[in-house]
């Protein structure tokens, strides 16, 4: 699968932003996504999960009620909707195919949450 994160950018806190995955080389549509980041000295963490026709997501707990994962089957594109971001939000943000990364990393988007 070839993953090509965008939209990522320079937010104040309390911002929004709306990235977006488009995948290739692979069925989509067969597969659950979800959206990971990395913070600076720390792992990659899981931040949302959305199965295969999108009737299922869940969240890590700091992002529940501030972030939607969704996703465009037509398009084999993932997206997350960030709204109220928080500067501990900062990270390069990736996607990948099932809860725990199943292809190749992407080269991520930068999210920078700073006033």
């Amino acid at each position: 699968a070839r993953l090509v994160e965008s939209g990522g950018g320079l937010v104040h806190p309390g911002g929004t932003l709306r990235l977006s995955c488009a995948v290739s080389g692979v069925t989509f549509g067969s597969f659950d996504m979800s959206w990971f980041r990395q913070a600076p000295g720390k792992e990659r963490e899981l931040v949302a999960f959305i199965a295969t026709f999108g009737g299922y997501t869940n969240y890590e707990d700091s992002v529940k009620g501030r972030f939607t994962i969704s996703r465009d089957n037509a398009k084999s594109t993932v997206y997350l909707q960030m709204n109220s971001l928080k500067p501990e939000d900062t990270a390069v943000y990736y996607c990948n195919g099932g809860r725990s990364g199943i292809w190749g990393w992407g080269q991520g988007t930068q999210v920078t949450v700073s006033s």
